[in-house]
């Protein structure tokens, strides 16, 4: 950790004129927003357009609970007006950056502080962390409600309208939009859980989905809490959730992205229930990067297989 930090003050020490004069010749022209995850880096080109300069600094495909960054991520966090960023534990390495370097000429936008975070919780059957947390852990996946998103998405136009007075308007317009979009989202959300004949739903698998499930008023049964670093659930478990599907006649077991998938292989297996995705687009595949895949598509697609799984 020392090395680190040496590392991190010379990079920034030996960057910063290079970084100020970067930064002063292009402010006239397309800023930069660095994002670290994708939803939010997916919102912010929704509402910049081509008037901004967008990045993200977890590689697609990549696990975020271990991603440190680079001396040429921490140059381009430097070098940006607008930093966005989730908030939660798992980014413990943004506040260690953010101390170190001037951040008078940057606005930060924390995810988590745009919403009512809640806490994760312990479900019957859910498996614990080997070691217990002293303190309580919040749910980071704010973003799984979509009225979460509109709160988030109205806190980087802000932003970005206060950085880009003369762009602001269209920066608002592209907003609107895509808050209609948010509100046909939830509405189609609210719907499939009022038609099922149920609002349990299982996961073979991480839950990061707490927002979505006090939003929807969902029940849920899963292996483990959504920011859990465990993947290897007890035989106790296993057979928790496999009981509770065949009691329930449960007709879905879901899995989340990036997921080996072998638990949820093995309940459907045992079971005879659909496997099914959903996603919580904390990141995603470089495949789905490449072809330019967004958060309502994803959304959407996860509002059609809850529908499957509430029937």
């Amino acid at each position: 950790m020392k090395q680190w930090c040496i590392g991190v003050l010379m990079v920034l020490t030996l960057m910063t004129v290079e970084a100020r004069a970067k930064q002063d010749n292009t402010a006239a022209a397309r800023f930069s927003v660095v994002t670290t995850v994708f939803p939010a880096y997916d919102f912010t080109r929704e509402i910049a357009g081509s008037d901004v300069s967008v990045s993200i600094l977890l590689p697609p495909g990549a696990e975020s609970h271990s991603f440190e960054p680079t001396p040429q991520d921490i140059i381009r966090i430097q070098n940006s007006a607008l930093f966005i960023c989730v908030g939660g534990e798992s980014e413990s390495w943004v506040e260690r950056v953010l101390s170190s370097m001037d951040t008078s000429r940057m606005r930060i936008v924390r995810m988590m502080d745009c919403v009512q975070t809640l806490e994760e919780e312990l479900v019957e059957g859910m498996q614990a962390e080997e070691e217990e947390e002293e303190e309580a852990a919040y749910d980071e996946h704010v973003w799984t409600s979509p009225r979460n998103t509109m709160r988030i998405v109205e806190r980087i136009t802000a932003a970005l309208a206060a950085l880009d007075t003369q762009n602001a308007v269209a920066y608002q317009q592209r907003a609107a939009a895509y808050l209609v979009e948010l509100e046909t989202l939830d509405a189609a959300f609210r719907n499939a859980v009022a038609s099922g004949t149920r609002n349990t739903i299982v996961f073979g698998d991480r839950f990061p989905f707490r927002y979505l499930a006090e939003e929807y008023g969902l029940s849920y049964f899963a292996a483990f809490p959504g920011c859990s670093t465990e993947t290897e659930a007890s035989a106790a478990t296993v057979a928790f959730l496999i009981r509770k599907i065949r009691e329930e006649h449960i007709p879905v077991i879901f899995h989340i992205e990036l997921s080996n998938e072998r638990m949820a292989d093995m309940i459907s297996e045992e079971t005879g229930s659909a496997k099914r995705l959903l996603h919580a687009c904390h990141n995603i595949s470089k495949r789905d990067f490449d072809q330019g895949r967004t958060y309502l598509e994803l959304m959407n697609q996860n509002m059609i297989n809850l529908r499957e799984a509430l029937r």
